[in-house]
């Protein structure tokens, strides 16, 4: 039997409230009674409406939050006994908003591998292969974050992501600035890289056709709860896109 990447059993998590209403001690739920195996390679596509707890749920396998209740594991060890450093190394997560920090891009994409120690060497070879994978031109590697478009600065976010080389990639909505072509072929490299190397992606993306290219697995949330995890070929995408604008449809009455 192929061993679990992640798995993840009866995941609870709450938002704590200010004032907590009458019989509600535990705060307001975000995720509920989650239980997950992941294997190696495998190529997750999570959607839901606004507010299912798509994004936290990434939150919590890169342990930025901590779940409520529940058990969590990487690997058969559990998240706890994990350091968190050694966890990120091993759990790398891209959000829709990444910074630079003040750097250059090309400061920026080797910055995760000079704090690991590698050689030189190592570095500018792994910088360079990331760059022509993904082909970004040589004339970004000068400018800072105030000289990138949102959609060049989440590019650059996957690749620094990339150059680390992780066991798992969490990607939150990681084409929503770019443009169709430049979306498909970042989605073309991650099939690529998770076929090559076994590395376990899961993405947060509202783009159905994108994650139909892309998924070996669907997990759709709604309102916090786990309401399908299937396989590519089970999926009825056509009925799966109307779920999805209907519960949007919803989630927005709710909130207004």
């Amino acid at each position: 039997m192929t061993a679990t990447t992640l798995r993840l059993e009866q995941v609870n998590l709450f938002a704590k409230l200010k004032t907590q209403l009458p019989g509600n001690q535990q705060g307001y739920p975000i995720l509920q009674n989650i239980s997950l195996e992941v294997f190696p390679g495998e190529r997750l596509v999570i959607v839901g409406s606004s507010g299912a707890g798509k994004t936290s749920l990434l939150r919590l396998l890169n342990r930025l939050i901590e779940p409520t209740s529940g058990k969590m594991y990487l690997e058969n060890q559990e998240y706890r006994q994990i350091p968190v450093i050694q966890l990120r190394q091993e759990v790398t997560l891209v959000l829709q908003e990444s910074k630079l920090l003040g750097m250059t891009v090309q400061q920026a994409l080797a910055y995760p591998l000079v704090l690991r120690g590698l050689p030189k060497q190592t570095i500018q070879q792994r910088v360079s292969d990331w760059i022509e994978k993904l082909h970004i031109p040589s004339e970004w590697l000068s400018r800072t974050e105030l000289q990138l478009s949102a959609g060049e600065r989440q590019l650059v976010a996957i690749a620094r992501a990339l150059v680390t080389q992780p066991k798992i990639l969490l990607l939150d909505e990681p084409t929503s600035a770019l443009d169709a072509g430049t979306a498909s072929h970042v989605m073309q490299v991650l099939i690529q890289l998770s076929q090559t190397y076994q590395t376990t992606i899961l993405i947060v993306n509202h783009q159905l056709d994108l994650a139909q290219m892309f998924c070996t697995r669907l997990l759709y949330l709604k309102q916090g709860h786990l309401l399908a995890n299937q396989s590519a070929s089970e999926i009825n995408w056509i009925n799966l896109r109307e779920r999805l604008m209907q519960a949007e449809a919803q989630a927005a009455e709710e909130w207004s």
